[in-house]
């Protein structure tokens, strides 16, 4: 594996990941407006969603019933993870072509990464 396949191989990945986000967050959003159109906004009043789109189990359950909020909260975690899958095709790719250095950085970046996501509150 050459550097100029490498690069093709990760900016596939990000705009692979980058339009499935936009995709889920965009079939969410009009899955909301098509069941709530007729609904008046309360600004006056700010109520957080509950479990079901603030944890991921509930996340990914909400997603797979077709619940609007819980396909939207689906896209910006693929949103979110699409960088950490491009740190991580890097580490992959950085080994196939046995470059130690690189690797090395790759993973480092990863572990931060991975535990920033991890302990963030």
């Amino acid at each position: 594996m050459d550097d100029q396949h490498l690069e093709n191989i990760i900016g596939n990945l990000l705009r692979a990941g980058v339009l499935l986000a936009a995709a889920v967050v965009f079939s969410g959003g009009l899955l909301y407006l098509l069941r709530f159109h007729a609904q008046p906004a309360h600004y006056g009043v700010f109520a957080p969603g509950g479990d079901e789109v603030r944890t991921l189990p509930g996340i990914f359950r909400s997603a797979m019933h077709g619940n609007s909020l819980g396909l939207m909260q689906f896209g910006l975690l693929l949103l979110i993870a699409t960088p950490v899958a491009r740190v991580a095709m890097a580490v992959a790719g950085f080994a196939l072509e046995r470059d130690r250095m690189y690797v090395v950085v790759s993973l480092i970046v990863l572990g931060v990464l991975l535990f920033s996501l991890m302990h963030a509150t």
